[in-house]
């Protein structure tokens, strides 16, 4: 996981210690379900999560651009977005608790949890591929709410 201040012309490091008081949860462990399913069984138990879920997007991916207009915008939701990567990378923008732009760089074997109601957008890499654990509380009511 990389992460920087997208306002700092020099890009430099936000430390994991950093995201987590800016209430972001943050992990690394290998791709490897023995490894990460334990991290995340215990999210489920400590933050009521009680669906678990796959996503993998790719360059063939039937309508991937109009996918990403969804994700792209600044929006929030009800509940956290919890995203562990299990192939590819993505970048999540996520507003601090002071309103600037956080720039995180996910790849292979990160977890990244964006708390409820914070604003955040995300977009794919240049090689366009990702495939992502997600978790929710409840998958239905799961919606964006756009940044005016």
């Amino acid at each position: 996981m990389n992460a920087y201040w997208l306002d700092d012309p020099n890009h430099t490091p936000i430390r994991a210690d950093m995201l987590t008081r800016q209430g972001l949860i943050v992990d690394h462990c290998e791709a490897q379900p023995a490894a990460y399913q334990p991290i995340l069984d215990k999210l489920i138990q400590t933050h009521g999560y009680g669906t678990q879920d796959e996503i993998a997007l790719q360059p063939d991916t039937s309508d991937l651009e109009e996918l990403l207009t969804k994700f792209t915008p600044e929006h929030h939701h009800a509940e956290d977005e919890v995203r562990y990567v299990l192939d590819g990378e993505g970048i999540f923008d996520v507003r601090s608790i002071d309103d600037r732009w956080m720039r995180i760089e996910v790849a292979q074997g990160d977890l990244l949890i964006v708390p409820a109601l914070r604003f955040h957008r995300f977009f794919l890499t240049e090689r366009k591929t990702i495939h992502c654990v997600r978790l929710f509380q409840n998958p239905s009511g799961w919606v964006a709410h756009y940044r005016a």
